[in-house]
């Protein structure tokens, strides 16, 4: 995928970006803005409050968040970029039902980062995707893949920060 990043790197990189608290907290402000700090919890209040605190640590070690005074958290260029990502792959799934016809943003993005991780370890060892694992995409769906992985590709060479991350269980 990347010369600087191998295979099991991205693997990782994968593991740690497809936390649903990670993905959540990143779209969330994508999508509408700032969030104060004192507003967080009301914000994502279906997210158990230590899933929350792990996340915005995961997202600031990360580099993806920073604190502004006055307006509270907001994405860096970073964490733009990854929105960008996973939105990318979230289009990508709804467009070829993948994993399946009716599916939520996280579990689109989650699936989605999930089988670019599979079908990067497996391009290093010659092998298709295992259909036991997840439904495997059609011959077209399989090139249209391409678009979500080279952004996947790009952000990685420039915040290869999440492969090299120690504690991916955290992210989860």
């Amino acid at each position: 995928m990347t010369s600087s990043l191998s295979p099991v790197d991205v693997q990782h990189a994968c593991t740690v970006l497809s936390s649903p608290a990670l993905i959540r907290l990143i779209t969330e402000i994508d999508d509408n803005g700032a969030v104060p700090l004192r507003g967080l919890a009301r914000t994502l209040a279906d997210l158990p409050p230590h899933q929350l605190r792990r996340a915005t640590d995961r997202a600031r070690a990360l580099g993806l968040l920073r604190v502004r005074s006055g307006v509270g958290l907001c994405l860096t260029t970073p964490g733009v970029e990854l929105a960008d990502v996973y939105d990318a792959a979230a289009r990508w799934a709804r467009r070829h039902s993948y994993p399946a016809p009716v599916a939520d943003f996280t579990s689109r993005v989650q699936r989605t980062l999930a089988l670019l991780a599979e079908t990067t370890l497996l391009a290093e060892h010659g092998g298709h995707p295992d259909a036991s694992r997840d439904r495997t995409p059609s011959a077209q769906a399989a090139a249209d893949l391409d678009q979500p992985r080279d952004l996947l590709t790009q952000w990685l060479q420039v915040n290869p920060q999440a492969a090299q991350s120690t504690d991916a269980g955290s992210a989860a």
